[in-house]
């Protein structure tokens, strides 16, 4: 799979995500992809248990926005922030591809913080 057609795989599930389309959005993975949240020490294992777990979440997103996509051939990064409950969320997801699937993605997750007023004369705020 050409990078051109990686990055609009992605710009599909992507969208799928956050319209909560839980079809569309595990067409990306292999049937048996790994899923490793580092954060809370879990993996799922398998698209059928990530695809169900997710359409179990209690809540569901109110803002989505993908900030960056970079990658090339087998290895994906993906910026993006997700809110629930009124509180954003700051992920990178890292998706490993073999013969255009998923095979392998770790997500990691932090809430935003209060930048420390020490440090503004070295930094430039972003949105």
């Amino acid at each position: 799979m050409q990078d051109q057609q990686m990055r609009e795989a992605l710009n599909a599930h992507w969208r799928a995500s956050a319209a909560g389309d839980l079809i569309a959005e595990h067409d990306i993975y292999d049937d048996g992809a790994i899923c490793d949240y580092p954060q809370s020490g879990e993996r799922i294992i398998g698209r059928a248990n990530l695809q169900a777990l997710r359409g179990h979440h209690p809540d569901k997103p109110s803002g989505f926005d993908v900030r960056r996509i970079q990658g090339n051939g087998s290895l994906w990064i993906t910026e993006y922030t997700i809110t629930y409950n009124g509180r954003p969320a700051c992920v990178v997801s890292i998706m490993e591809f073999v013969d255009g699937k998923v095979v392998h993605e770790t997500q990691y997750f932090s809430e935003s913080f209060e930048a420390p007023g020490w440090r503004t004369q070295w930094v430039e705020r972003i949105a």
